[in-house]
Parts: C-alpha cells; sequence; structure tokens
C-alpha cells in the first residue's frame, strides 16, 4: 500500500477583532467630559519646586480659563502669597503668579508660566435642577480624580469667609474633599459651570461651587481692571425690624430694613444727607431688607455711579442721592 503524504497541520483561529464595549449614556457622558476639561485641571502649591513635588494633603486644585494660561482657583488655596506653583496632568510643575484675587467670592486669578489646554466657562443659568455635573480636581493629593453627581439647588446663597454673601452658588452632591477647593464643576459637555469652594463636613452629598457667571464677573474685573471694583457706601449697619403701623403708615414692601449706626469721615455716606438712625428701604427702586440684600444692590452697581436710597427717618419718608466709590485699599 502506498504510503500516504502527511497532511498539512490546521492553521489556528483567527482571534476576534478587539472592540471596546460601547458606554451607556451616562458613562458616555461623564468620560466625554473629563476628556474634555482634564488637561485644563491643576494642583496649585504654594512654596517652592521642592515642596510641590513632596507636597500630598492640602493642595488645592485649578483650572486654566483662557489660552494664555490664566487660571481660577480658591482665595483661601493661595492666601497671603502672591506667587505659587501648578502641577499639569502631563506631570509639569511650573510657577504661577497670582494676578488678583476676590476673597468676597472666594475666588483668585492666577497666571501659569506655561502653555496649556483651557476650559470654557459655562452660563449658569443653564444648568437644571437634576442635572448631571461633574467635579474634577484634588483631593487629598490624589491628582486627576473624578466625582459625578447631579445639581440640587440653584440659586442658593453661601457666606463667605470675609463675611459677605455670595449669591447663585450652584449646590451639587458630587463628592468633595480637602484638595478639591478651586477645581471646576462641569458639566456633560466639559464646560465650566462653577469652581468648588466649600462642602458641609457633618452631611455627605451636599457641595457648593461659585457659579460660572460669577467666575467670569471677576476674573474679567480683574484681568481689564486689576482687582475687583465694588460700590462703598461707608456706613456702619445692622439690620433692623420695622414698626407694622410705620410700614401701612408708608405704604412700604418690607417689614425689614437696614439702620445706619455710623458714617465714616471719609466715606461717601458723608458727603450726603444721609444720619445715624436713618432706616434704608430701597435702592435704585429695589426693595432692601437688610445687610444681605443691600451688599446684592451695591454689586451690581460699579463704583462712581450715583445711588438713590429712600431711607426712614422717624415718620418720613426720604430720598437721597449720593455717588458710590470704591472702598480704601
Amino acid at each position: 500500500m502506498a504510503d500516504r503524504e502527511p497532511s498539512a497541520p490546521a492553521s489556528a483561529p483567527e482571534p476576534p477583532p478587539v472592540t471596546r464595549e460601547p458606554l451607556d449614556a451616562y458613562s458616555a457622558a461623564v468620560v466625554g467630559a473629563v476628556e474634555q476639561v482634564g488637561a485644563a485641571v491643576v494642583s496649585v502649591y504654594v512654596g517652592g519646586a521642592a515642596e510641590a513635588e513632596r507636597a500630598r494633603g492640602g493642595a488645592g486644585s485649578g483650572v486654566v480659563v483662557t489660552p494664555d494660561g490664566y487660571l481660577l482657583t480658591n482665595e483661601h488655596v493661595v492666601q497671603r502669597v502672591t506667587e505659587a506653583r501648578v502641577t499639569f496632568v502631563d506631570g509639569r510643575t511650573v510657577p504661577a503668579v497670582v494676578s488678583g484675587r476676590d476673597p468676597a467670592t472666594d475666588l483668585a486669578v492666577l497666571r501659569a508660566q506655561a502653555g496649556a489646554p483651557y476650559a470654557r466657562l459655562a452660563p449658569e443659568q443653564r444648568l437644571r435642577a437634576g442635572q448631571l455635573v461633574i467635579a474634577v480636581g484634588n483631593p487629598f493629593g490624589f491628582e486627576s480624580t473624578v466625582s459625578a453627581g447631579v445639581v440640587s439647588a440653584l440659586g442658593r446663597s453661601l457666606r463667605s469667609r470675609q463675611g459677605r454673601l455670595i449669591e447663585g452658588v450652584v449646590q451639587h452632591t458630587a463628592a468633595l474633599n480637602p484638595g478639591n477647593s478651586g477645581g471646576p464643576l462641569v458639566d456633560w459637555r466639559g464646560r465650566v459651570a462653577g469652581i468648588n469652594t466649600a462642602i458641609i463636613a457633618i452631611a455627605q452629598g451636599i457641595g457648593f461651587a461659585v457659579p460660572a457667571s460669577t467666575a467670569q464677573w471677576v476674573l474679567t474685573e480683574i484681568l481689564t481692571q486689576g482687582r475687583v471694583r465694588r460700590a462703598w457706601l461707608g456706613i456702619g449697619a445692622r439690620d433692623r425690624p420695622l414698626d407694622l403701623r410705620l410700614v401701612r403708615a408708608l405704604g412700604l414692601s418690607n417689614a425689614r430694613a437696614v439702620e445706619v449706626l455710623s458714617i465714616e469721615s471719609s466715606g461717601p455716606a458723608a458727603a450726603s444727607d444721609l444720619r445715624s438712625g436713618d432706616l434704608i428701604v430701597r435702592v435704585n427702586d429695589a426693595d432692601v431688607d437688610g445687610i444681605d440684600a443691600l451688599h446684592r444692590q451695591l454689586a451690581r452697581v460699579p463704583p462712581d455711579t450715583t445711588l438713590t436710597l429712600q431711607v426712614v427717618r422717624r415718620t418720613q419718608l426720604l430720598t437721597i442721592a449720593f455717588t458710590a466709590r470704591e472702598p480704601p485699599a
């Protein structure tokens, strides 16, 4: 019987092509936002280069928001220093100069001495309660940490470390820890919706961010004016309830007012007819029911603007006009 030729060995089957498993819509939104903004998020350190390399806990975060390297962070991260160092996600650590600060909103602007990708600020009013938001930052020194949550509420008020009320604050559930301060809160498009600023230590899932609209205003003021300008009256004041009989007799809308306790001799109010004991009830046709409301009105007008106050003096309603100025440095 003739010998058979040996059969050729069977070839191994081709491995299936490697394919990525498609992401669910939630994961795709978070991943897309992080890819969009991640390279613009930095770690912020105060001190020298060696300290920046050693630092872990206690570092803050920031986000580059202009093509020429200006970045936003919290004022409390860089308080009392004029220079800092920032570390990018690619490992570069470069000097940064504090261009300006605004303790009243807990925001500061730094200029990084290097080119970097930048993120875009989104108008705060586009957010809605329940909307997905993502926090990117440097909690406990763990760089480029991502946490996701939803907008819990809009229009919250938060008191700054200086005692001034920050309006329009975004409350959200994205986890924040020490080191997240100054990092961005972004929407699903990767646009900066706010700058994370505070947490409630005894609670879970309650974080706060200064809205992008406020951050944009502070950034513009510092870049164009070198500082944040606010109108100043030059008075000492307190909240004061009004006698309901007086409210009815004068046709007032509020049952509370701002009582003038003192007038600074060098302040703009000293040049007007305003007196100690006067009760401020309106500013430029807007009702004022306390010091916080007075601050809100002053924040909306630039210095060197003529203000019209309506005040109650004893039983009379008077109108007093004068020009507000910037507070002394």
